[in-house]
């Protein structure tokens, strides 16, 4: 995902999919822990992405106050 992407989303879609990221993140976890992981890449991907969506929400909310 891009940031461009991110940045073209509403509050509420960006909740939805930090959400949704975040359960990501712990099944990819759980399957690590279990060794069913096929891609270990994926969890820092999944990371970035996080990162990427909470940047862009504080970025929102920081132009809502000014």
């Amino acid at each position: 995902m891009k940031a461009s992407e991110v940045r073209e989303m509403t509050n509420e879609e960006l909740t939805a999919k930090l959400k949704d990221l975040k359960a990501e993140l712990f099944n990819l976890r759980f399957q690590l822990a279990i060794n069913q992981l096929d891609n270990p890449m994926r969890i820092s991907a999944v990371k970035k992405d996080i990162a990427r969506v909470k940047t862009v929400l504080r970025e929102n909310e920081l132009k809502a106050e000014a």
